[in-house]
């Protein structure tokens, strides 16, 4: 007060000097936006506490030295306190890049080092990856941010898959009017998730949710497939044929139509084969619909045969007792 400087001036001084304000605009015929001129102090003025202080504002005697008005003194900064749900919380950000770029990976890997980490007597930690913790009065660490992202995309797409498997079953037990066959029929399902597997282990591949979208999508496709087999077995059979002979028969006149189906599904898939976003969809396609038409033509056939072989021969025993009654 003695220099007439008040404590106001001298932070508004020092905020502007350290900023930067535009204090008019430049006239430029060739930009659509206003240019702003702006006015800083030198970032060489300003690398130092020394520097800073040695700023001056303008008092009643003069310009006077920020150094002679203010004291300096170094300190921690005070934590700043985080609550989410009305509940204290310490965040630790990080972001996944390189090789891996799942969080999954990172997560799984962690689980061993939080387990590593000395707490004082009577704490423990337990990990939450979609629910919150219920009370503070112990150490609890919360995968959030993309990793919950991703739970909840995979859960929600599992629930899906359930929701096509089941209506594909009640379709087919619709038409058939079988209870068992039906089964037998989506036996290419899980055939489709060895190619899958398969797909991504041999391209180095990470599985997304494109990649699950690609197996909930490939599962109508195959078994469509099983159905043309199982139907001309039952076709068959209906007309007085030995099952091993219809079975035969129909691995021979349905193989055309089912590789040209999977081929339509293969071409279609390999254009989206190397796009960064879709490649999991692509993988699931391509290597789920080859390896499981390829186990379909072969597993399916002889399930079907070990399922409903002890059917035919006791129906066949029935007859032969009514004949000889």
């Amino acid at each position: 007060m003695l220099n007439g400087v008040a404590p106001q001036q001298i932070v508004g001084n020092m905020t502007y000097l350290m900023g930067e304000y535009p204090i008019a605009n430049l006239y430029d015929e060739k930009s659509s936006d206003p240019v702003d001129i702006v006015m800083k102090l030198n970032n060489a003025d300003k690398s130092n506490i020394q520097d800073i202080t040695g700023l001056k504002v303008k008092g009643q005697m003069g310009m006077v030295p920020v150094s002679d008005l203010v004291k300096v003194e170094e300190k921690v900064l005070d934590k700043t306190i985080y609550r989410k749900d009305q509940k204290r919380v310490v965040y630790v950000l990080a972001d996944m890049a390189g090789k891996l770029e799942s969080p999954a990976y990172a997560i799984l890997g962690m689980d061993e080092k939080l387990k590593k980490i000395q707490l004082p007597n009577g704490y423990s930690m337990s990990e939450l990856y979609m629910n919150q913790p219920e009370d503070e009065g112990n150490f609890t660490v919360k995968w959030d941010g993309e990793w919950q992202i991703t739970l909840e995309v995979f859960r929600d797409l599992g629930t899906a898959f359930a929701v096509v498997i089941i209506i594909i079953y009640m379709l087919i037990v619709g038409w058939f009017q079988n209870f068992k066959t039906p089964i037998v029929m989506m036996v290419a399902i899980p055939l489709s998730l060895i190619g899958i597997v398969l797909g991504h282990w041999l391209l180095g591949a990470f599985f997304t949710a494109t990649s699950f979208i690609g197996m909930i999508a490939l599962a109508g496709v195959m078994v469509r497939n099983s159905v043309l087999l199982i139907d001309f077995i039952e076709i068959r059979l209906k007309e007085g044929i030995p099952m091993k002979q219809a079975i035969i028969e129909a691995g021979a006149v349905r193989t055309t139509p089912i590789l040209l189906t999977t081929g339509a599904v293969v071409i279609g898939a390999v254009i989206i084969l190397f796009d960064p976003i879709f490649q999991g969809l692509a993988i699931s396609l391509v290597f789920g619909a080859i390896v499981s038409t390829l186990l379909t033509l072969v597993v399916v056939p002889l399930v079907y045969y070990a399922t409903e072989r002890k059917k035919l021969e006791k129906k066949s025993e029935s007859d032969d007792k009514f004949f000889e009654v």
